[in-house]
């Protein structure tokens, strides 16, 4: 890694704990009024947009290779996992995904076929997000990112970071890497396709309420209340 990109990163980072450590308010969505304006927009673009591009995604693609793209894209994000790993002082965590990453990108083909999972080592999420959370670091106010959706103070800050972590950012071919974005977006938005008939009353405050939710419980380590969204369901908001 260039020097210029490291002191960006650190540059980043000191953002990010600065704004976090500002305050964790009582009221955990006090800019509702403009996270309502941003969210109507998102859902507008995912109507004409987003959904639509992802339905065909799943509509052209068999179920066993849009399969193993998910579990390509899953393991090219192991790398981020194993720095946010190290951050937390979770050692025994760093070596089971680095050993994920060498298993899958070896034995499973670059990652299309998950197995290391079937030998034990099973899949985690881990992201700076997490690691400053770790550390004491408070979300923040709610923020919901134009396209991206969901996030915190914190959390937005730290994706910064976590884009210049994970294996698509070592790409080096400009147009290749903004493809693996682009179909890291699509996979993402097509994953979610299932979970939307869980979605009741209003969307806004569910999923901002799942969203806070999920972050407190991986954040925790599955040490809190486990919440009724579930696990798996909400997964992939963790990787914007």
């Amino acid at each position: 890694m260039r020097l210029s990109a490291l002191f960006r990163l650190c540059s980043l980072w000191l953002l990010v704990v600065l704004a976090g450590c500002a305050s964790q308010p009582e009221n955990p969505d006090p800019w509702e009024g403009f996270n309502r304006k941003v969210f109507a927009f998102n859902e507008v673009a995912d109507k004409y947009v987003a959904k639509p591009v992802a339905e065909g995604y799943q509509a052209v693609l068999p179920n066993f290779l849009e399969q193993g793209i998910d579990n390509m894209l899953g393991n090219l994000r192991e790398p981020l996992n194993i720095v946010a790993d190290l951050g937390q002082l979770k050692f025994k965590a760093a070596v089971v995904d680095g050993g994920r990453f060498v298993i899958n990108s070896t034995v499973g083909i670059a990652g299309f076929f998950e197995v290391a999972s079937h030998i034990g080592l099973e899949k985690r999420t881990e992201d700076f997000g997490q690691t400053l959370g770790y550390w004491g670091v408070g979300p923040g106010p709610y923020l919901v990112l134009p396209i991206l959706g969901p996030s915190t103070v914190r959390d937005a800050g730290s994706s910064v970071i976590d884009a210049q972590v994970d294996a698509i950012s070592q790409v080096d071919h400009v147009r290749t890497r903004n493809q693996m974005r682009f179909l890291d977006l699509v996979n993402t938005r097509a994953n979610l396709l299932k979970t939307e008939s869980l979605l009741s009353g209003d969307r806004y405050t569910f999923m901002r309420d799942a969203y806070l939710q999920r972050r407190e419980y991986l954040i925790s380590d599955g040490a809190v209340v486990e919440d009724s969204f579930g696990e798996e369901e909400f997964e992939e908001w963790d990787e914007f």
